[in-house]
């Protein structure tokens, strides 16, 4: 068999997201960024106009096309952001024990007082409740409140600037997660075609079903998890996702920092038992913002997620304002392949692989883990329209790719994030036999298998059914 052009993989399972800025968006760099290792794209509209998104997103599209690859783009949208007001004189200096007041008037603030302009906040605040400011720098608890005013005390005081955020831990706020802002920055990513898009801000179910209401199957939804309420209803939010990310930024300001990795594990391990893909994010690789390499604190950081079997991790500020975007997504590159080849990693990931459900899909699907080990294939493949059987066969994290054969471009896409999925858009297949043929031609051609190896390979008969995994077959890549 001749090899089709130059052979495309990742040598990894664990995928990488990358967030866009000033320092990562002509398609030089973004190119660069791709070469690095990066598969799925992130948008961050917290920050950034349309034009700036769009223009990018046209960036990706042509490396998609240049190099045809499947790449996966995520809005992630800002969601509501709580801040205080303006100071009349600059920054203030609160100290522990001084009283503050909180209130809905427009007038700067002072030492003694300042504008929240948010009625919902004061509508579910009770005396006692504790309000956090600039990411829990500053800690006030509230003595009495109305609904245009809280009186607190200082707990913690600190430096408190104009437009700091506040986080009410604890309180579920009469919120919905998508602003006016966001709606129109949801419209414009839906037109443009993003794949994924992300919801900030998530208290509870019914947000996740405001947001696929929304969204209305036109890209997959992913819920962040920033919020002690959210994993308050883990189990059912997970269920209403197409994915889930561990926010850690904001999930650690309002709970206690030692509960934060306690927490990322459950979040893992309910996503992957959901077979819904799961990325862990916030300050993994955050020294590099402003240094060409991490701390030995961060690098493990990334390791203990790749450890913990997400689907995927994520780079922010480090590769969309740092100043070595490309070394960043190299660094975790090489932290996550180190970590791969480690025997203790596949220990601890099968140890924690979830108990099939009572069908025959999850039957064969576990049985394609199980045979490509016990053969050592190269490879498991799938073929699917709705993602599906992809998705199932990534939850048993094999030792092996999965490559993904679908006549669905946008399913392609979207399968980028999922653990150890080489997504390929292809033509339609008529029979079984054609696509065998089709997934070992496929699998030479990118470099995911050599002459002589052997492939497991899984489908549902007839096929365009989803979820109908019924047929399990080990094919050879003939010369």
């Amino acid at each position: 068999m001749k090899r089709k052009g130059s052979p495309f993989r990742r040598f990894r399972l664990t995928k990488i997201v990358a967030t866009l800025g000033p320092s990562s968006s002509s398609p030089e760099v973004i190119r660069a960024l791709f070469d690095a290792g990066v598969d799925v794209f992130r948008l961050n509209f917290s920050h950034g106009s349309h034009e700036d998104h769009g223009q990018r997103l046209a960036a990706i599209r042509a490396l998609e096309a240049e190099t045809g690859r499947p790449i996966a783009v995520m809005a992630d949208l800002q969601g509501p952001k709580l801040r205080v007001g303006r100071f009349a004189e600059g920054p203030i200096t609160l100290e522990a024990g001084q009283r503050f007041r909180l209130d809905l008037s427009p007038e700067p603030g002072d030492r003694s007082r300042v504008s929240l302009p948010h009625p919902e906040i004061f509508a579910a605040l009770e005396a006692g409740a504790d309000l956090l400011l600039d990411d829990g720098r500053v800690r006030l608890r509230v003595e009495s409140c109305d609904k245009d005013h809280a009186e607190t005390v200082v707990v913690s005081g600190n430096r408190l600037s104009d437009r700091k955020g506040v986080n009410v831990p604890g309180v579920v706020l009469p919120l919905s997660p998508l602003t006016e802002k966001d709606r129109v920055d949801l419209a414009f990513a839906l037109e443009q075609g993003v794949d994924w898009v992300a919801l900030s801000f998530v208290q509870r179910p019914e947000d996740v079903a405001e947001g696929r209401r929304l969204v209305a199957g036109r890209a997959a939804l992913l819920c962040k998890l920033e919020k002690p309420s959210a994993i308050e209803h883990l189990d059912a939010i997970v269920e209403m996702s197409d994915g889930i990310m561990v926010a850690r930024g904001d999930l650690g300001v309002e709970m206690p920092a030692e509960d934060v990795p306690t927490i990322q594990k459950r979040i893992i391990r309910e996503s992957r038992a959901a077979g819904k893909p799961v990325i862990v994010a916030t300050q993994m690789l955050e020294s590099m913002v402003s240094a060409p390499a991490p701390t030995r604190a961060e690098a493990s950081d990334v390791a203990t997620a790749v450890y913990d079997g997400a689907d995927a991790v994520m780079l922010s500020a480090e590769t969309a304002s740092g100043a070595y975007p490309v070394e960043a997504v190299s660094m975790m590159d090489r932290i996550a392949r180190r970590v791969e080849h480690d025997p203790l990693y596949r220990t601890i990931v099968g140890a924690q692989r979830p108990e099939p459900e009572h069908t025959a899909a999850d039957a064969i699907t576990a049985a394609a883990s199980q045979v490509a080990h016990t053969i050592q294939a190269a490879a498991i493949v799938t073929y699917t329209t709705s993602g599906s059987t992809t998705l199932r066969a990534a939850r048993e994290r094999p030792e092996v790719p999965i490559l993904c054969l679908t006549s669905s471009r946008e399913t392609a896409r979207r399968l980028a994030l999922a653990f150890g999925v080489h997504s390929v858009h292809t033509s339609d297949v008529q029979n079984f036999s054609e696509m065998v043929m089709k997934a070992v031609k496929t699998a030479y051609d990118d470099g995911l298998a050599e002459e002589g190896q052997r492939l497991v390979i899984t489908a549902g008969v007839p096929f365009g059914t989803p979820g109908n995994t019924n047929i399990l077959r080990i094919a050879w890549v003939e010369a």
